[in-house]
């Protein structure tokens, strides 16, 4: 302590030496000082140390001043509150002063300790004590200041003030406004903005009433209309306020809209310039309440958005003509522009607006495409041709909104069954194409690059939404894409998105339309390879790779010869792939191109192609680019051209086996089905030595722990099976071993059981001694035959049997000659006493798999055991044996069904079991074999509709639904009489809590499966739904378990199933939803049952992609419940369930944040600003949000990884 405050003083004293450099080296140190965190300094050092930084903020030299002002930032945090004010009054002082340099260095002294305040949400009072110093002072100096710059830095300040700590100035908030508000008709405009950006803020926290006090105060000052200087003030605050706080303003539009609708008449083009923006926040901030005005205020912006009083349009195409002669040097180009651009001419302003003001209805209203499409559209393609560079690139922006806009209807038209309806907006932009393309293509050769840029991503957004609506015109585009790629002033990002538009128009279209331009596109292409940029040349490639698939398409027959293109395109990527001295991505993008060169065309490659190969074998052996060669390996080895392989698959085929070691997932899949491919197309060529070095590395990787990885393995085994026989008898030990124990394991199901199972075939096929049927079916079935023994180890999981039963069955149809056998042992094992309950559950699954596909009938006894097999003790052999007989019947309905019906009529006390057997029938059989029986059927299922037990009327329902399927259109009438309140909607509003559960649950589905179904009943439905999502109390009941209390919510179920068709509904019914009433039950879900938390958090994360503005406008409200989650500690001492239930809401809640964090403007809010803050700030919370910030980095490269 002594020694930190003696440094301190030998500091001080430097300070005051009158060498600059000395002051200076005192000043950094004691910078570096104050910046460690263990420094504490004593009462009298700080004072000194406060009183000489003072000092040094009026130093003879300015980097002095500088550093002294840097200072300040830390000590704020290190000294007393009175010490801070201190500070904060010289400043504010200081900020008076005549001196301008003294102001200048005292505003940022002030911007610096307001940055460096602790946020109010740490409790100090310091802040509010200081912050309300501040702008005691600050108001002071804004109302009575005759200097502009004084004024101009005050209001700056207050600004930064209101926006970080605006809460804790809550008493002077009213000063504040009173101080401001005169500040809108300063003379100086400069003022008034700096008031408005203040006022911004202000409104973020201020309380009802004085927000109330300043829009009462804007309307009446529009209304008055003083000065058009001062009404454009207000406008331009109003619009200010609105995107800062729109959520405020809503209730006061419809008062202010009429005004300003008023003034876009008037001629003043700044004026209307204001009006357009105040329009576009409040579209943007309040969409709820614009509503009824957005014709209006359509009509408006698509008739401003083609004023040009001052320019004659009509002689344009004489113009165009004029000026390509007279085009020779730069000055005429430039006096040209001078000819019409009139320098008070600030019309195209006015455009601009309009069309920044279309783009937010646009891309808010996604409701009514069909009009935009009707009126908007023509509009803007009309104005395409504007003149002004800044306007057009706004015009175009609003262009490609729409079509944006266009795209996610195509999602759902494959989920939703009445396509016919949504396709209108496709239907009408197809209709438009030509005018599009008409506006455009002369442009893609003008000399702005700006808009050649616009146009190309127009026409990359049209190609995406409509793909092959370019076929027709692609002569028209073509001259244009090669302008820009040859063009010598073009800059490289017009090159690249030149490229990316040539790519997505080549993938979206047939190659027949581009044949007769290959000539014309190649070379510009090729040369782009070549390109110095590594951009460039990656964009190239991917192209290139696009093209040879073009020249050659290789599915369908085709009469364009490629050659004379080879030659070309190989050495233009060869050259690439050679380099070892290039970027990563263009390594990739090389080994990719070529490998799709040699796919198309290795035909005529003659001589180069085995060199290139070898290129392959080289990049194969590096790390970085090993897992695209093999992608790459694996499209040549399927090429219909039979590429010869064979002189690198000596080398080659070991190094592919030594992959699957690597503890990458990625190659480890791809080169599976590298080795998958070569062993089909080249198995001439492989040595059985190559095999064997692949067939070691199998058995590590058929695991539970990876059931993809395991299933690729197991196709590639199957393939094995299937080619080399040779190599089956060494399959035998460990791999086989691995494969029973998958097949045992509870995680087996889809496709690794139904690799499996092909498997298991193929192996019985080879007829090899070891693996014949008898050996396999013994492995299969040892681990339950020996269950019953003693001291049974193995205990197997439900799954299993359902695994071992479905490979037994695939067994038995391969070796049909062993079936019968193995069928009487089941049925003896079945009626043995002293079987296990084991192994009948597995003879039982069994005979259902062999029934299901072959007619079991011969087995005369095989009814009886099953009916005696209902009254056995254990639970699992009762349900097998209720599955086989379902099963069973699918094989031979003629002989099994009536029986069944029979039982069901007559056994009540099986109805149950029988009943499930009937759902077995129902769901496997083919419609038509069941067609003579329905009727009885049907009968039969209503008597027991009304059936006392839940259990068995859920089967019955479950039976009834899958029934009605067979013949959906004269039984689903039937169905909706035998509902006799008939009428959906009310059994929403049943009194019986189960009911409404179900009726949500089939809402749900609904709306997840037909959403056409639903969209129209929405406005009904939704009151309904939203009250389920309400806690209600008297549902809420306390049980004792011995001596504690334990609450039990009747009403949970009911709320999560709500809260889950509510989360369906985004996906499929956005468009249909008042989002605003909808987040409102969000924000109560937030503070519910963990379940329910867990779904909302999911729900927001979802919503800040689907409808960013409206979060926005609810942020304060949402992020409370998230910083709550974020921040509960779960009470020492509690169950390890209660930690992993905390960590798991607290993941999710991260999750939410994260996605809030990612809609633009989320860091204007000084809530969301305060959070991250404070998520920053503390280690546990900062380590969370990293994981999940890298979860969600790697998610979708690792997904599409997999997918290819």
């Amino acid at each position: 302590m002594a020694s930190v405050s003696y440094h301190i003083s030998s500091l001080l004293e430097k300070m005051t030496s009158t060498d600059k450099d000395f002051r200076f080296m005192a000043t950094n140190d004691l910078m570096m000082e104050l910046q460690k965190d263990s420094i504490k300094l004593d009462e009298d050092s700080e004072k000194k140390v406060v009183k000489m930084l003072l000092k040094l903020l009026e130093d003879k030299n300015g980097e002095v001043q500088n550093l002294a002002v840097k200072c300040l930032g830390p000590l704020v945090g290190k000294v007393k509150e009175y010490q801070v004010e201190t500070i904060v009054d010289t400043l504010c002082t200081n900020m008076l002063s005549d001196k301008e340099q003294l102001r200048d260095i005292s505003s940022i002294g002030l911007k610096t300790v307001i940055s460096e305040l602790p946020p109010a949400s740490t409790g100090s009072t310091m802040t509010a004590n200081v912050c309300k110093k501040i702008t005691a002072q600050l108001t002071g100096a804004i109302g009575k200041q005759e200097d502009v710059s004084v004024q101009l830095e005050a209001l700056d300040i207050l600004s930064d003030m209101l926006s970080r700590l605006g809460g804790t100035l809550y008493s002077f908030h009213s000063s504040i406004l009173n101080c401001l508000l005169p500040q809108l008709t300063s003379p100086r405009l400069a003022v008034r903005k700096r008031a408005i950006i203040a006022l911004g803020h202000l409104v973020l926290t201020c309380s009802g009433n004085i927000f109330s006090e300043l829009t009462e105060h804007l309307l009446a000052e529009l209304k008055r209309n003083e000065s058009t200087s001062t009404t454009r003030t207000y406008i331009q605050c109003v619009a200010g306020i609105s995107r800062q706080a729109g959520h405020r303003i809503g209730e006061h539009l419809e008062k202010i809209i009429p005004l300003i609708v008023q003034y876009c008449n008037v001629e003043d083009d700044e004026l209307r310039e204001y009006c357009f923006q105040a329009f576009e926040s409040f579209v943007r901030r309040c969409p709820k309440e614009i509503d009824p005005h957005i014709p209006n205020v359509m009509g408006l912006c698509l008739k401003y958005i083609t004023f040009d009083p001052n320019y004659n349009y009509d002689n344009e195409e004489e113009e165009e003509e004029d000026m390509m002669e007279t085009e020779n040097g730069e000055d005429e180009e430039q006096e040209s522009d001078d000819e019409y651009s009139d320098d008070d001419d600030i019309s195209w302003k006015v455009r601009r607006s309009a069309a920044k003001c279309l783009e937010a209805i646009v891309s808010s209203r996604h409701d009514l495409l069909q009009d935009f499409y009707k009126t908007l559209s023509p509009v803007l393609i009309s104005r395409f041709k504007e003149r002004e560079e800044n306007v057009k690139a706004d015009i175009f922006s609003a262009y490609i909104s729409l079509l944006k806009q266009t795209l996610p209807i195509q999602s759902w038209l494959h989920a939703s069954d009445a396509s016919g309806k949504d396709d209108v907006p496709l239907t009408m932009l197809q209709n438009q194409v030509p005018n599009i393309v008409k506006a455009l293509h002369k442009q893609l050769k003008e000399k702005s690059i700006k808009s050649r840029q616009g146009c190309f991503s127009l026409l990359t957004e049209l190609a995406n939404v409509l793909p092959g609506c370019l076929a027709d015109h692609i002569p028209a585009l073509v001259p244009g894409i090669v302008f820009s790629l040859a063009d010598k002033s073009s800059s490289s990002n017009m090159r690249i998105d030149t490229l990316s538009f040539l790519h997505v128009l080549l993938c979206n279209h047939q190659p027949e339309v581009f044949h007769p331009h290959i000539k014309s596109l190649l070379p510009p292409v090729v040369t782009c390879i070549g390109d110095p940029f590594y951009k460039i040349t990656s964009e190239a490639l991917l192209v290139t790779q696009q093209l040879v698939k073009v020249i050659r398409p290789l599915d369908k027959s085709c009469t364009f010869d490629a050659k004379p293109y080879v030659k070309d395109l190989f050495s233009g990527t060869l050259k690439r792939l050679k380099a070892a001295d290039i970027d990563q991505e263009v390594k990739e993008r090389a080994i990719s191109c070529m490998g799709q060169i040699i796919y198309n065309l290795g035909d005529h490659l003659s001589t180069d192609l085995q060199p290139t190969l070898k290129i392959f074998l080289e990049r194969l052996k590096n790390e970085i680019t090993r897992l695209t060669t093999v992608k790459a390996l694996t499209l040549i080895a399927s090429s219909p051209l039979k590429i010869d392989l064979r002189p690198i698959l000596g080398e080659g085929f070991p190094i592919l086996a030594s992959f699957l070691r690597k503890n990458q997932r990625a190659l480890k899949l791809s080169t599976l089905t590298a080795l998958d491919i070569l062993v089909k197309n080249y198995s001439d060529s492989l040595k059985p030595a190559m095999i064997e070095s692949v067939l070691t590395e199998l058995p590590a990787l058929i695991t539970e722990n990876d059931m993809h990885v395991s299933q690729v393995a197991i196709m590639f085994l199957t393939t094995l099976a299937k080619v080399y026989l040779s190599c089956i008898s060494k399959i035998s030990g460990s791999v086989l071993a691995e494969i029973f124990q998958l097949v045992h394991s509870p995680l087996l199901q889809g496709g690794a059981l139904n690799a499996i199972i092909d498997f298991f075939q193929a192996l019985v096929l080879t007829k090899t001694a070891t693996m014949g049927y008898s050996e396999l079916m013994k492995q299969l079935t040892a681990p339950i035959y020996s269950s019953g023994s003693a001291g049974a180890s193995v205990m197997l999981h439900k799954q299993a049997y359902y695994s071992v039963a479905k490979c037994v069955a695939a067994l038995s149809s391969a070796c049909p000659k062993e079936a019968t056998a193995i069928v009487n042992q089941f049925i003896q094992d079945v009626k043995n006493p002293k079987s296990s309950s084991a192994v009948k559950v597995l003879a039982f699954l069994s005979l259902a798999e062999m029934g299901r596909t072959t007619n079991l009938s011969a087995q005369r006894e095989l009814k009886t055991v099953i009916l005696e097999a209902f009254t056995s003790p254990s639970e699992e052999v009762k349900s097998a044996a209720s599955y086989a007989l379902g099963n069973i019947s699918v094989g031979n309905l003629k002989e099994y069904l009536p029986f069944m019906l029979k039982e069901i009529g007559s056994q009540p006390k099986r109805q149950y079991l029988l009943l499930h057997s009937l759902k077995e029938v129902i769901s496997s059989s083919p419609a038509d074999g069941l067609k003579p029986y329905v009727e009885d059927i049907w009968a039969l299922l209503f008597k027991h509709c009304e059936c006392t037990e839940e259990g068995t009327r859920n089967v019955v329902a479950e039976c009834l639904g899958k029934l009605t399927l067979v013949n959906p259109s004269e039984l689903l009438p039937r169905l909706k009489k035998q509902l006799s309140s008939g009428d959906f909607l009310k059994t929403l509003q049943d009194p019986d809590l189960n009911v409404r559960r179900v009726a949500l649950a089939m809402f749900n589905s609904a709306a997840h499966n037909k959403p056409s179904l639903i969209r129209d009943l929405l406005n009904a439905v939704l009151p309904s739904l939203y009250n389920e999502t309400k806690v209600r109390r008297e549902l809420i009941r306390e049980v004792e378990m011995g001596p504690f209390k334990h609450t039990v919510d009747d009403g949970l179920d009911v709320r999560k199933a709500a809260f889950e068709c509510m989360y369906t509904l985004l996906e499929s019914c956005l468009d249909r939803l008042d989002i605003y009433e909808y987040l409102n039950h969000v924000e109560d879900g937030l503070k519910d049952h963990y379940d329910i938390r867990m779904l909302t958090f999911i729900m927001l994360a979802r919503l800040s992609t689907l409808c960013p503005n409206a979060v926005l406008q609810r942020l304060e409200r949402l992020i409370e419940p998230l910083r709550a989650t974020c921040s509960t500690k779960v009470k020492a001492g509690s169950v390890k369930q209660e930690f992993e239930k905390q960590d798991e809401l607290k993941r999710s809640a991260m999750r939410a944040v994260a996605a809030l964090l990612t809609i633009p403007e989320v860091e204007k809010s000084p809530v969301m600003a305060e959070f991250s803050s404070q998520i920053r700030s503390n280690p546990e919370m900062a380590s969370l949000f990293e994981s999940i910030q890298k979860d969600s980095a790697s998610l979708p490269t690792s997904e599409s990884m997999d997918m290819s």
